[in-house]
């Protein structure tokens, strides 16, 4: 899987994006021929190479040329809408960027206290803003780029100017962007919530602009280490300032995962368990749903026998290192468990795909496990056959057994 590795140890910024992707091998001319399906006027890019404490780096500016460009200083959702709809871009890149400024517009009406429909964007509603969210897409997409993945967030520190007045850092919009949550899927029942990671290293300076904030916030799959990838280019982009004794870039880092590409994925994991036996049996059932939603990758719970003969529970946990911490504290807080055990082990599993098809009850997503090209196993979501035993007042054994029996065939 093409896969694109984000390390923001000096920030984020729309223009730092641009620089970085262009430098991993973007041409700037078909990224201006894809920025001119876009109806705006007024503007231009200029790439050039830049020193950042000693190091190289490629710097990417939005020039405005007119007064064309400051018309769109100040605009609500439906003009940005209209902007984006209007477009003649895909409709893939259209509806991610229209989901990026929307996190913008709720961001800045959230901290504002303002109506969504209301909100003006001022200097992230300007042209370069466009250009920063909508040409970091292009870029994913000419690099054909599958999945994103970013470092913590290093946000900087002391104060930045604003129309609002002199407001600390993180500016409000960067700060609630980041605060929140997003729900992906990853082709079962259960959907993750992915966390931002954020962090400060001291610098006296905004490293993380909003428009940087919200572009890897709703592009990454994840926060933390770098996967297991085969790297085939580093782009290094620049910020605009020059610090001394720390290079102020932004470096991604694009290559194949290899896990994705082997016939079975291994890789190493985190095990969480503790041991519980003066807990409400009913509490587990929650306990899962949020240890699941916070990127478990499964909960298991194990009948022991304690000391002094104590029946108990074994609360188990597969997860990512990244979300070690997260997990562990929603244990403590959501059990009675007052310590917990972890420990790394290895794990292998089946590529899995999922397939939509119409059956005679209905669409069900069948999920395909792989090895390599051959398809081993085929099992209809069950979540799927579930809503349509109810809806037709079938038996759900007799739906997943049809289901099995008619798809359980090689040729898919």
């Amino acid at each position: 899987m093409k896969t694109a590795y984000f390390d923001c140890s000096s920030g984020i910024s729309g223009d730092m994006c641009l620089g970085a992707l262009v430098d991993a091998g973007v041409p700037v001319k078909k990224l201006e021929q894809e920025l001119g399906k876009i109806p705006i006027k007024g503007y231009k890019l200029r790439a050039r190479k830049v020193k950042r404490a000693g190091f190289r780096a490629t710097k990417v500016d939005v020039l405005q040329l007119s007064a064309l460009s400051s018309q769109l200083s100040a605009k609500k959702w439906k003009d940005i809408e209209k902007i984006i709809k209007t477009s003649r871009l895909s409709d893939n890149i259209k509806q991610k960027g229209l989901k990026i400024f929307r996190k913008l517009f709720e961001a800045e009406a959230k901290v504002h206290g303002e109506r969504f429909d209301k909100i003006h964007l001022h200097e992230l509603g300007a042209v370069d803003c466009i250009v920063d969210i909508m040409g970091t897409l292009i870029c994913l997409n000419i690099l054909a780029i599958e999945k994103v993945y970013s470092s913590p967030v290093n946000l900087g520190s002391g104060f930045v100017k604003t129309e609002h007045g002199v407001l600390p850092v993180p500016a409000p919009a960067t700060a609630e962007v980041l605060r929140s949550q997003k729900s992906v899927s990853f082709g079962d029942s259960l959907g993750r919530e992915v966390r931002s990671q954020i962090y400060s290293d001291g610098t006296n300076f905004e490293l993380t602009t909003p428009t940087g904030a919200v572009i890897i916030r709703e592009t990454a799959s994840g926060f933390g280490n770098m996967p297991g990838m085969s790297v085939k280019k580093i782009g290094i982009g620049a910020g605009g300032r020059d610090f001394k004794g720390k290079a102020n870039v932004l470096r991604i880092f694009v290559g194949e995962s290899r896990e994705q590409r082997a016939e079975s994925k291994e890789q190493t994991i985190t095990v969480i368990e503790t041991n519980i036996d003066d807990m409400n049996p009913q509490v587990y059932e929650y306990v899962m749903e949020r240890l699941f939603r916070a990127g478990a990758l499964d909960v298991f719970l194990t009948q022991v026998i304690m000391k002094k003969g104590r029946p108990g529970i074994k609360l188990s946990v597969l997860c990512n290192d990244s979300d070690k911490e997260n997990l562990m504290n929603i244990i403590f807080e959501e059990t009675t468990t007052i310590g917990l055990r972890f420990y790394s082990a290895g794990r292998k599993t089946l590529d899995r795909e999922i397939k939509n098809l119409n059956t005679k009850f209905g669409k069900i997503n069948l999920k395909l496990s792989k090895l390599g090209d051959k398809t081993v196993r085929i099992t209809p979501e069950y979540e799927d056959c579930k809503r349509l035993a109810k809806k037709l007042n079938l038996p759900l054994l007799e739906v997943i057994k049809s289901v099995s029996s008619a798809y359980s065939k090689p040729s898919l």
